[in-house]
């Protein structure tokens, strides 16, 4: 039971990246999914949260207004659009599962089913 992040890539500032969450051995329709990202050196950071049903999601400070998260349960994944990446998004990205997003924090330690991560570099 895990989840598998994919679509990064080396990307120049400012430009666009879509990254997607898919799962294995589970659905993920009954899950809240968040997304988060670890840059070398720096503790692991909580992006953006999407509820099970999509109709509740939730951004950090840092991402809002330029990621937007969206799910398909009926191809059973979930998406990250990036858009006007900075050099300080380069770092690898992961998604994982919860019961629920949090309005006030993203926080890893609410989620599980990690997998592998996906690296997203951003040139200036």
């Amino acid at each position: 039971v895990q989840l598998q992040a994919s679509g990064g890539g080396l990307v120049q500032a400012e430009g666009s990246l879509r990254l997607s969450c898919a799962a294995s051995g589970f659905t993920l329709d009954y899950y809240a999914i968040g997304w988060f990202r670890q840059a070398p050196g720096k503790e692991r950071e909580g992006l953006s949260c999407i509820s099970s049903s999509g109709g509740s999601t939730y951004y950090a400070d840092s991402v809002k207004g330029r990621f937007t998260i969206s799910r398909n349960n009926a191809k059973n994944t979930v998406y990250l659009q990036m858009n006007s990446l900075k050099p300080g998004d380069t770092a690898v990205y992961y998604c994982a599962a919860g019961v629920g997003c949090i309005a006030t924090t993203i926080y890893h330690g609410d989620f599980g089913s990690w997998g592998q991560g996906t690296l997203v570099t951003v040139s200036s």
